[in-house]
This record gives C-alpha cells, sequence and structure tokens, in this order.
C-alpha cells in the first residue's frame, strides 16, 4: 500500500487536487493564469477525441471522475479570474491576462452588449440543448441497464452451466456487466455537474458584472461608463472562456451516452454509415430542384447539388470495385520449429492412398471419389443415428502407387490394391462360369468375392455374364462402407452424444433434464450408446431410447443392468431389424442342461458374466454357422433365444463366428411375436414348427 502511494503515478491524482485548491483561495499572476486557461482548453479537446475515439462506451470507462475534475478546474480558474478581474480590472486591457482580454477584445468585439448575446446562446446551447438531452439519455440509460442486470447475470450463469463459457470468461463477463451498469449511473449522476457548472458561470458573471461596476465607481473613481467598458467587458470575457471548455465537455458526454457499441471509432461508425451510394443521389436532385427556383441563390444551391452528385458516382464506384484481398507474406518457416499439428492428426477417420491414386480427389477430374465419400458418410449417419465425423484423405508415401489404406483412430482397419484406370466386375454368385472375361483375377476388398479387374470396353460384356461392375471410386466407397459399418461405436462419442441430447431437447427437454447431467454425466451416455451400437441397435430414433432409460434410471444406475433393462424395453426394435410383427421369428434355443452349464460354469471375476469353455464355445459356433449356411442366404436370419444371463457371453462368441445370427434374452422377445422353433442345440430339434398361441378376445371367439 505505502509503494503504492509512494509511486509518482499515484501521487499526481492528489497533487491536482491540492493544486485546484490553491487556485481557489491564493492569488496567482496573470500570467499563470493564461496558462492554466490554455491547459483547460487543450484539456476538454483531449476528453472530447477521447470520447470520439472510443469504440464502446466503457472504452472510456473513467469518463464521469474525468468530468468531475475538469469541472473542479474551470470553476477554480473562474475564482481565481473573478479575483484578478475585481482587483486589477480598473486597470483595462491585459489586466486579467491575454486569454481574458482576447475573448472580451477579438471575439466580441469590445462590445459587452455583443458578448452578453453570444455568452447566452452558449448558455442555451449548452444547458437546453446538449447538457439536457445527454442528462436524459444517460438517465434511460442507467435505468434500462439496472434493470437488464438480473437478466445479463442470469445468461452468464446459464452459459457458465452449459460450458459455453469458462469460468475465467463469466467471471470477466460478470466484471463487464458490473462496470457497465456502475458507469451509466455514474453518467446519470455526471451530466448534473455539466449544468450546475453552466449555472454557476452565469451566476460568477452576474456577480463580476455587479462587483465589478460598484468597485468601478466607489474604489476607483471611475465614471459608469468606464467601469462597464473595463469590468463588463473583462466578466463577459472571463465568461467565455470558461464557457467554450465546458461546451466541448457537454458535447462529449452526449457523445459518451449516445455510442453503440462497434469495432470502430465514431467518425469511421458515422463515415461507414454515410457511404452508401443510395443517399447522396436524392441529395444531388434535391438540391438541384432547389437551385433551379429563381429566387434561389443558384450560386450556392447547384455547386452543393454537383458535389452531392459527384459523391454518389464516387462511391457508386468504389461499391462496384472488386475487393482485393491484402497478400500476406509468409511468415519464414524455422526448421527448428514443431508444432502439435506436425506430430498429430486429429481426423477419426483417414483414408490414406498411394500417389497414383491422388487423380481420384483431384478437382480438375470432378472429384469422383469425394462425391462418394460424402454420400457414404450421409448414409452411415442416417443408419447409427449421429452425425459421422468428417473423413480425411491424403496420400502416403508408405503405400504403393494403388495401394490405399482406411485408418480409424490411426489404427488401419482396411488395406487393398486396385486399378484405377479399370473396372472391378465382382462375381456375386450370379456370373456365368464360361464369361470369357479377360482382366487380372482378385478379390473384392469389401465381401472377399471373386472379382476381375477388366477394362472399361468390357464392361456391357460383364454386366451381360451376370457379373457387378464398380469403378475405382466405388470400390474404395463400399470397403470403407462396409469396414465402418461394423464400427459404429467407434465413431461415436462425447461431442456426437451432446448434439443428439441437443436435438431431442428442442422437442422433450423435460425428458433430457432426467438424465443428464444428473443421474448420468456425458460419458456415462456415451458407453451406454457404446453398448447399444455393439448390439446392433440404431439410435436414429433417439426419443424411445431415453424414454426407456429415463424409467430405468429410477430402478439402478448399473451400466450392465441399464443395458439389460434398455433391451428388455427395446425387444419390438431389437426383432424388426431381422422379422416384421406379423411374420414368424426363425429362432434357436439351447437345450436347457447345455444353458444351465453356460450359467453355473465359470465367471470372470472382473466382470461377473459367464465365461464358456473353449470346446463348447467352438461347438456352438460351429452348429450356428452350419444352421445358417444349410437355410441359404436368402432365408430370413435366426435368433438364438436364452436366458438374460447367458446372453452376453453368448452375443460376445457369435459376434465373431456368426454375426447374422441376432442373440436375444427371453425378456426382450416381444410376447405378440409369432415364432417357429427351427432347432435346439444340445438336443433334439422339434418334430415340426411352434407357433405361441395368441389369447383370443373372448367376443370373438366362435
Amino acid at each position: 500500500m505505502l509503494k503504492r502511494f509512494g509511486s509518482p503515478a499515484a501521487m499526481a491524482l492528489p497533487a491536482g487536487i491540492l493544486m485546484l485548491i490553491v487556485l481557489m483561495v491564493v492569488p496567482i499572476p496573470a500570467i499563470l493564469l493564461d496558462v492554466f486557461f490554455v491547459l483547460n482548453m487543450a484539456l476538454s479537446v483531449a476528453i472530447l477525441m477521447a470520447a470520439m475515439n472510443a469504440e464502446k462506451p466503457l472504452d472510456f470507462s473513467a469518463f464521469p471522475s474525468v468530468l468531475l475534475f475538469a469541472t473542479l478546474l474551470r470553476l477554480a480558474l473562474n475564482v481565481a479570474s473573478t479575483r484578478i478581474v475585481l482587483v486589477n480590472g480598473h486597470e483595462g486591457g491585459a489586466a486579467a491576462g491575454h486569454v481574458i482580454e482576447a475573448f472580451g477584445a477579438f471575439l466580441i468585439g469590445g462590445n459587452f452588449a455583443v458578448g452578453l448575446f453570444v455568452f447566452m446562446i452558449l448558455m442555451i446551447i449548452n444547458m437546453v440543448v446538449v447538457t439536457k438531452g445527454a442528462g436524459r439519455v444517460s438517465e434511460v440509460s442507467a435505468r434500462f441497464t439496472l434493470d437488464a442486470l438480473p437478466g445479463k447475470q442470469m445468461a452468464i450463469d446459464s452459459d457458465l452451466a452449459a460450458g459455453l463459457l469458462t469460468a475465467d470468461e463469466a467471471k470477466a463477463r460478470r466484471r463487464e456487466v458490473a462496470t457497465e451498469a456502475d458507469f451509466y449511473g455514474s453518467m446519470d449522476g455526471s451530466s448534473k455537474f455539466v449544468k450546475g457548472d453552466a449555472i454557476a458561470a452565469l451566476l460568477i458573471l452576474g456577480v463580476n458584472i455587479i462587483a465589478g461596476f460598484c468597485l468601478g465607481m466607489i474604489s476607483h473613481g471611475l465614471t459608469a461608463s468606464q467601469a462597464a467598458e473595463f469590468y463588463i467587458t473583462l466578466a463577459i470575457g472571463d465568461a467565455l472562456v470558461a464557457q467554450v471548455p465546458s461546451l466541448l465537455l457537454s458535447i462529449a458526454a452526449a457523445v459518451i451516452v449516445t455510442r453503440v457499441s462497434d469495432s470502430r471509432d465514431l467518425t469511421g461508425q458515422i463515415g461507414g454509415q454515410f457511404a452508401n451510394p443510395a443517399i447522396w443521389l436524392p441529395v444531388a436532385v434535391i438540391m438541384g430542384a432547389i437551385g433551379a427556383i429563381p429566387a434561389m441563390p443558384q450560386i450556392v444551391f447547384l455547386p452543393a447539388a454537383a458535389l452531392a452528385g459527384w459523391l454518389w458516382w464516387a462511391l457508386k464506384k468504389r461499391a462496384e470495385r472488386p475487393v482485393v484481398e491484402p497478400v500476406v507474406a509468409p511468415e519464414p518457416i524455422d526448421p527448428n520449429r514443431i508444432t502439435l499439428e506436425d506430430v498429430s492428426d486429429h481426423t477419426l477417420v483417414t483414408i490414406e492412398m498411394g500417389y497414383g491414386l491422388i487423380h481420384l480427389v483431384d478437382e480438375r477430374r470432378g472429384s469422383p471419389l469425394v462425391a462418394r465419400l460424402t454420400g457414404v458418410r450421409k448414409q452411415l449417419s442416417q443408419a447409427f443415428g449421429f452425425i459421422v465425423p468428417q473423413f480425411r484423405v491424403r496420400d502416403s508415401l508408405e503405400l504403393g502407387a494403388n495401394a490405399y489404406r482406411i485408418l480409424l483412430g490411426g489404427v488401419p482397419v482396411g488395406v487393398a490394391d486396385m486399378r484405377p484406370e479399370k473396372i472391378l466386375a465382382i462375381d456375386a454368385g450370379d456370373a456365368s462360369p464360361d464369361h470369357g472375361l479377360r482382366g487380372e483375377a482378385t478379390r473384392d476388398p469389401s465381401f472377399g468375392c471373386p472379382a476381375i479387374w477388366i477394362d472399361p470396353a468390357q464392361r456391357d460384356l460383364a454386366i451381360a455374364e451376370g457379373f457387378l461392375t464398380v469403378d475405382a471410386s466405388t470400390v474404395v466407397a463400399t470397403h470403407l462402407n462396409q469396414v465402418l459399418g461394423d464400427r459404429p461405436s467407434a465413431l461415436l462419442g462425447p461431442d456426437e452424444v451432446k448434439a443428439i441430447l441437443e436435438g431431442v431437447k428442442e422437442r422433450a427437454a423435460g425428458l433430457v433434464e432426467t438424465i443428464h447431467p444428473q443421474p448420468m454425466s456425458l460419458g456415462a451416455l456415451t458407453r451406454l450408446f457404446h453398448a447399444l451400437l455393439d448390439d446392433g441397435i440404431s439410435i436414429a430414433h433417439p426419443l424411445p431410447i431415453l424414454s426407456a432409460l429415463s424409467e430405468a434410471l429410477q430402478q439402478t444406475n448399473d451400466h450392465d443392468r441399464l443395458v439389460d433393462l434398455l433391451r428388455a424395453d427395446l425387444g419390438a426394435m431389437i426383432v424388426g431389424r431381422i422379422c416384421g410383427p406379423d411374420e414368424c421369428l426363425p429362432v434357436v434355443t439351447l437345450e436347457a442342461g447345455l444353458e444351465q452349464m453356460i450359467v453355473g460354469g465359470m465367471h470372470d471375476p472382473a466382470t461377473g458374466q459367464p465365461v464358456i469353455e473353449p470346446d463348447l464355445a467352438r461347438g456352438i459356433g460351429e452348429r450356428i454357422s452350419t444352421l445358417i449356411a444349410e437355410r441359404g442366404p436368402a432365408a430370413p436370419s435366426i435368433a438364438l433365444i436364452v436366458q438374460p444371463r447367458a446372453r452376453r457371453p453368448l452375443a460376445a462368441l457369435l459376434r465373431l463366428r456368426a454375426p447374422n445370427c441376432l442373440v436375444m434374452s427371453i425378456s426382450e422377445l416381444p410376447p405378440s411375436q409369432p415364432i417357429e422353433v427351427i432347432s435346439v442345440i444340445g438336443g433334439e430339434a422339434p418334430p415340426q414348427p411352434a407357433r405361441p398361441e395368441l389369447p383370443i378376445p373372448e367376443g370373438l371367439a366362435a
């Protein structure tokens, strides 16, 4: 504290206030009074320029205090000048200093009557127009700012709770709002300084005229005309010297309180808004029309019309001129500098290509691959129910000329070679064995089907022979779609989950509030959605999922238990992936002893889930695969129905060995869903398909 008040900058303000008191009490010479008058005018001009150059009112938040000290300085000078005028006024001329003499003699021509009228006009402008208007604006601004203060504070708290602001940003915003309220409140009171200063100047003028007139005739033996000439002229000059800085400060106060926040100063803001050429054409036409009237002075109006027309033409030409962006010289690259972008890749999905495939993304050739990748991203987003992150395509010198590689989180998930100038003819099972196509034999990278790279001229022949033909861009896009379609949970992050919640919140805000942020955090929701996606459940319809989750949270917060409860509520959605509500669902079950062996066998100590023995797992997987193969590719998918405790380990087993088999617990099967038991693993198959007896309403019974 002592160090702060001991610095020269901290002592400047107390020293200035002490100087003002000295000016009011101690007589000073006329030459020093001239110096202070000039400094007062310079200070008033500086304050006006600072007010005009501020981008927003808070940029000059010290204005109320500056206005107070400037007013005190001017009043102190009035007291000092009054003393000199009354003491030395009988000498006339420069008795009260050259500044007062100049205002009294040069500006009003030595005629005190003219000076009185000029002073009264300045008083009217200052008090009635500028000061009264600025005071009204300050009063209204302060009232509305204080009324809006609670709402602004609540908006800041809301943005902070939503994560749109950091704690430091919210603290800075609160400080700015509080400063704004204090500023307009202070401006409302500061406008009274200017008004009081103008009234004081009027009273001081009256005192100087009456007291000087009396002193001149009584103390110095002057005649009435001599006393009026000396004292009244000096008094009016003194009043005008004080009134001009007062008017400048009133204008500065009005400029501050009428400013609207903008990125430009007042000159740039006004100039930019008057630079519209549509403003000046009507001005030119109206000025020209008035100048055409015979009684009007054409020598004034016609040049004004010509000037307005020239402004319209110049501004119109400037608006039509193309904007040239300034060319910024690139910064010299420091070979020793390493940035984070040089060593990390923030893209989740990346397609790396050899140099021989770069033309597939060349804009001059239409970028065929980019359009296909956009279609894949849109298709995956519709299937998964969230916006899949953007893909990145880049070249790689590590790959062969015609090779490409798909990276997911930096891990290769798909690699293949291709022939960019050829067509891939794929044998999907319908191709003729004696097709006669000539080309390079290969396999489709997406599904492993036999294929041939052929020339584009053989495309029609390949189609006639039963082949499926695709170009190079389609090969990459199909491979990407197949690879990412098997890994939906790897593409879903907290940002995507947050976007889903915000979309639902627009229609069902109460539902989201029962789930997030309490009792489930964003991370817990992301983990839950990952589990649903891994089970093949799309989140394209989040409302029923979140509704079921809201009810399940009333029972438990355990992750595995929540997944089981959700699957039980979404059973119709799960079955609907492979079977319609009126169709029979092909079902495979486990023999009771085999199922009990799985449930009552070994358990994972970490998760508590049953662990299937390797030989038993291989046997179940082979049996399911055989059933699927015997039914053929055109047959509907089958579902394995087991006890709730056995679903999770069997789903993990068949996800690798028989991905087309749907694994469900008995609690997830909709009660009204017709089923057809096609096999019992570990026991004899039933002699004929079984269909559950559905209850028949009494009114429809025969």
